[in-house]
């Protein structure tokens, strides 16, 4: 007797739905793409159609874990917590407050619980040693977005489905299904753009999957797409080809800005002709509709904000900006209103290196310097929730090392891993489908409007779920007893009955609370925020709520994406703000560089289909095909350096022995290692037969964007010998 269940795949940030068959056992016997899924609609990839295997892998712990010197002991629950408890308050005794840190990885973008309880438990932790993935990835986004509409998560989406006109820089979506532009079946998408007569011009150092099936594909220097967008930027103003979205601040800064880089210019820096630069503004500025979108090529570069800040200023100057077929604003269905106080980064600063905070945490870059530094506010006391910064933050080895030295850490975490091995204690949360799944901050990102929420399909069996180990960290934290849900439930009713205009002011908060409905205190939280979003109940423009979502197992489609630019923008004057003074004074360090020679090779990231990080390299389908750790480089780079076989990668802070794969889909003076690998001797069986090697050995944390503190990894100076070969240091 088999069963079906349908759920959203937590495993990128495609949120496409899955159809799961489940035997008597509760065991993944079929997974197919959900064809009744009104935004995927049947599509699914090789990490959805391994979400069984993942599900079920004989490595995941099933208890907690307390390490005693170099052992591991499975205890119950109760024990684990206490050891926490005892952790955690003898370093605040001796140390503080600012002695704790927290560090969220990637998948938490990917559960309820992290979305739900990460704020939380920051809060009762009282630090400001905040560290996320985050500054490994996107942070030059929200920050550019944060200072031009004055919130850092009110991010422009290019609207696939009916733009004419995409420019893509730095994104390789057919192998990563898409990132800060939640698109189930991007490559679909992109192939009916160019059906319906569109163009897609894809901008990389290497000629990807992606760029592929463009129409155009232009190779680009590693680190200098803020170069090329301000030729475009500048070709706009010299041929009189602007056409701006609404009023703006700052116009005038930004021509002036854009003079510095003619197309002539910035085509030595970038290797784009500047014929080719000016055809494609004048192409941008002609086209019906059209949209630019950049992503983690350009963001984790030495100028990522800069790059980012001028995708929007492109799309402002073309008129594109909140138009359909241009880039939009998404309305989620949990979004709420929030404060209108404008965006700032900077209102702290790291205690060693003085950098600058940035959406309420510090640049992981400088996380080994916090823990390794003696002094008031040495973080000593750490946890680290679904991450493994050992293989996704810079110089990783080092921060390795740093980790080893705390006094005591806790992982909430499914595997002993990389990072995970040097806390006291770990807690695994369940197997996935022992858990609800709404995709809280990826809709925020959608192409269409979207809602669906997927129970558990599988009982927890007297394990607490991720959201109970999280809320139960967070009262350990603050010292505190009582239903941490029903106190963060409190305070949103309470604030909502106040607000005016909310929907449910002046109405009774013990009663807007009795009507809620969830069996747990996540889906409690879950459809209070329906009810009060904008399409919510009690939103008064629609009936959304977590029952209705139960009701439409395959998801709600709540329409293509709307002009709603005003209501969304937060900046105090209430205009778009073009040249944000903040990442304005960051242009003359780009023009600093400009007529500087480019190192004699530089290396870059990749991504695998197959892959999200370091995360499903234990399941044996996800490593297996092209999926492997190779340094891809140019033929004529083999020949130069007289090379065969694999080479030895030399950078300021380490080496790697690689084995090679020439290509020529890669510029010559410029070669790529993908991001995740380095699992030699992990206790992850599967991933300790295919180890690879961790790009972040080479890559340096002094290296950082300057406004966002985002770490670089993208444009790494290296130097490439044969193996064996001994070279001058």
């Amino acid at each position: 007797m088999s069963s079906t269940v349908h759920r959203t795949c937590p495993l990128c940030e495609a949120v496409c739905g899955l159809t799961l068959t489940l035997d008597d056992g509760g065991h993944v016997t079929s997974v197919r793409g959900d064809k009744e899924d009104p935004f995927s609609k049947g599509f699914i990839c090789p990490k959805g159609a391994s979400l069984g295997k993942l599900d079920e892998d004989p490595d995941r712990l099933s208890g907690p874990l307390v390490r005693e010197g170099d052992l591991w002991r499975e205890v119950g629950w109760d024990e684990a917590f206490a050891a926490v408890e005892r952790g955690l308050g003898q370093v605040v005794a001796r140390h503080g407050r600012q002695s704790t840190g927290i560090y969220l990885g990637n998948p938490s973008a990917h559960t309820m619980a992290g979305a739900l309880y990460g704020a939380p438990l920051i809060r009762a932790l009282g630090t400001r040693n905040v560290f996320s993935a985050s500054t490994a990835d996107q942070m030059p986004k929200h920050v550019a977005s944060g200072l031009m509409f004055g919130h850092p998560l009110t991010i422009a989406v290019p609207d696939l489905d009916r733009t004419d006109f995409l420019l893509m820089l730095g994104a390789n979506p057919l192998e990563s299904n898409g990132s800060l532009c939640t698109a189930p079946d991007f490559p679909g998408r992109l192939k009916a753009l160019r059906a319906r007569g569109g163009k897609l011009v894809v901008v990389d150092p290497r000629r990807t999957r992606t760029a592929n099936l463009a129409d155009e594909h232009l190779f680009v220097r590693p680190g200098t797409d803020a170069y090329l967008l301000f030729g475009l930027v500048h070709t706009l103003f010299a041929e009189e080809l602007t056409r701006l979205s609404g009023p703006v601040n700052g116009l005038d800064q930004v021509r002036e800005a854009a003079k510095h880089f003619p197309p002539d210019v910035v085509a030595r820096r970038t290797g784009v002709p500047a014929q080719v630069i000016v055809r494609l503004a004048r192409e941008l500025a002609g086209a019906r509709t059209a949209a630019v979108y950049a992503r983690i090529g350009t963001c984790t570069a030495e100028f990522g904000t800069l790059a980012q800040w001028l995708v929007d200023v492109l799309n402002v100057l073309t008129g594109n900006l909140d138009r359909p077929g241009g880039a939009m604003f998404p309305m989620p269905a949990t979004e709420s209103a929030g404060r209108r106080r404008p965006y700032t980064v900077g209102r702290w600063r790291s205690r060693v290196r003085g950098l600058p905070e940035a959406n309420g945490e510090l640049p992981v870059a400088t996380f080994a310097d916090e823990i390794e530094t003696p002094g008031d506010g040495q973080i000593r006391f750490l946890v680290t929730v679904a991450g493994n910064p050992v293989l996704s933050a810079p110089h990783g080895d080092r921060l390795g090392r740093a980790l080893s030295g705390l006094d005591f850490m806790v992982s909430v975490d499914p595997y002993l891993n990389e990072t995970t091995k040097h806390a006291h204690v770990i807690l695994p949360p369940p197997r996935v489908l022992q858990a609800g799944h709404y995709d809280f901050a990826l809709l925020g990102f959608a192409v269409r409007n979207y809602a669906r929420y997927s129970p558990p399909a599988l009982p927890l069996d007297g394990q607490p779920s991720e959201a109970q180990i999280l809320a139960r960290l967070t009262l350990i934290a603050s010292g505190l007893d009582g239903d941490l849900d029903e106190f963060l439930i409190g305070q949103l009713l309470g604030k909502a009955v106040e607000t005016p205009g909310s929907g449910v002011e002046g109405r009774d908060a013990a009663e807007l609370r009795a009507a809620l409905d969830g069996r747990t205190g996540a889906e409690l939280r879950l459809d209070l925020m329906l009810r009060l979003g904008p399409y919510g109940e009690w939103a008064g423009r629609g009936d959304l709520s977590l029952r209705k979502l139960l009701d439409h197992p395959h998801g709600l489609d709540l329409g293509p994406l709307r002009p709603r630019l005003p209501e969304v923008l937060r900046t105090a004057s209430g205009l778009v703000e073009l040249a944000p003074p903040q990442i304005v004074e960051d242009v003359e360090r780009l023009r600093a560089r400009l007529e500087e020679e480019p190192p004699e090779v530089v290396l870059i990231g990749r991504r695998h289909l197959r892959s999200n990080n370091s995360w499903m390299h234990n399941v044996g389908a996800l490593v297996s095909g092209s999926n492997t750790c190779t340094l891809q480089i140019h033929p004529a780079d083999v020949a130069r350096f007289g090379l065969a076989g694999e080479a030895v990668v030399r950078s300021a802070t380490g080496e790697l022995t690689v084995p090679l794969e020439p290509t020529d889909t890669i510029m010559p003076g410029v070669v790529s290692l993908p991001h995740g690998w380095g699992h030699a001797g992990s206790a992850q069986a599967v991933a300790a037969a295919h180890p690879g090697v961790s790009a972040n050995a080479l890559t340096d944390e002094s290296a950082i964007d300057i406004p966002s503190g985002n770490a670089v990894f993208n444009g790494v100076p290296v130097s490439i010998s044969p193996t064996g070969m001994i070279t001058a240091q």
